[in-house]
């Protein structure tokens, strides 16, 4: 399957409006399992963002208009909970600062890092998580597979199991990768937050926030919570214990990671 322009996809049908944004960037698919057990109560809007490929880079903005776009064309009377996980919780935020009004309430899972104190703490955890035949692996990947979008592919199914506690073993639906739209969006959200931008502009959002985070998820759920209160205040977290980046995948977290999301979406 290959496609350019952002699109979305629809599941159940009743209850309240639910929009799921995946991770990567470039990383979409993965969420049909969570699109699929929400939908039991509640209709899902699962987004595939953007490939790379157009004449300009891909940006945070693009990707915020897209989505804005989306909504506007699938629910243009609906005020939908966003949830987002990794870059889609990111992305999530970024929405909700341009758009305060389109989104009833955002959850945050896995959320992504927001300055260097997480990422240098992020990259500690994983080089502690990286064993040698890991190591050994990503070498042999980076040596071999050519293609940047399947090298990603690859190099993301590796480090889905040293981010996670037990995983339940099973195929996640994912599409096509997209290497140089992961490298277009994460430059021009790094920018965005070296010239401070974020996570101060997050201030406008006065809608209901929360974090939803695996307490053994490499990237560092308390810091990244302590740092976005310095403009949400009302950030909500809850941490689920023997659960890393994937809580609806892990054998000891789904059940947990469902009765909460479920709550929160009302």
């Amino acid at each position: 399957m290959t496609w350019s322009s952002p699109f979305a996809r629809h599941y159940g049908s009743s209850g309240t409006a639910v929009v799921l944004m995946h991770g990567g960037p470039g990383a979409p698919g993965y969420l049909e399992p969570v699109a699929n057990e929400l939908a039991q109560h509640h209709r899902v809007l699962e987004v595939w963002q953007r490939r790379s490929g157009g004449i300009a880079p891909l940006t945070v903005s693009r990707h915020v208009n897209d989505l804005a776009e989306i909504l506007q064309r699938e629910w243009p009377d609906e005020q939908p909970a966003l949830l987002g996980h990794s870059w889609g919780a990111m992305l999530g935020l970024a929405f909700a600062t341009e758009y305060p009004t389109r989104a009833s309430s955002l959850i945050l899972v896995g959320c992504g890092t927001f300055d260097e104190t997480s990422r240098e703490e992020l990259h500690r955890r994983r080089r502690v998580r990286t064993n040698g035949a890991v190591r050994r692996q990503l070498e042999r990947i980076e040596a071999e597979v050519l293609d940047p979008d399947e090298r990603l592919a690859l190099v993301g199914g590796l480090f889905r199991e040293c981010d996670s506690v037990e995983l339940i073993k099973e195929d996640l639906p994912f599409g096509p990768c997209d290497a140089r739209g992961l490298d277009e969006s994460w430059a021009d959200l790094m920018k965005l937050q070296y010239d401070g931008t974020y996570p101060a502009a997050f201030s406008v959002i006065d809608m209901p926030v929360r974090m939803l985070h695996g307490a053994q998820d490499p990237h560092p759920g308390g810091k990244i919570r302590d740092y976005l209160r310095t403009a949400l205040p009302q950030l909500e977290y809850h941490e689920i214990d023997r659960c890393g980046h994937y809580p609806w995948l892990e054998k000891h977290a789904r059940e947990e990671f469902y009765e909460v999301a479920r709550r929160w979406l009302g």
